[in-house]
């Protein structure tokens, strides 16, 4: 292979591999979106609402 060949599969491994990372940054920005506290609808804050609702359970059934 020349020179040139090489260079030119280089740069096409380089931009696959970069095509790769952004990709898997977006979808770590997004998974991360969701686990921040964002008045309501994250994921966050229905587990908060969640382990509240079992925590309130519990005090019910040990009062009986």
């Amino acid at each position: 292979m020349s020179a040139a060949e090489w260079a030119s599969f280089g740069a096409g491994g380089i931009a696959v591999l970069t095509g790769v990372l952004i990709g898997l940054r977006f979808l770590v920005k997004g998974w991360l979106n969701e686990l921040r506290p964002n008045g309501g609808s994250s994921m966050k804050d229905q587990l908060t609402r969640l382990e509240q609702r079992v925590d309130d359970l519990f005090i019910l059934i040990g009062k009986q």
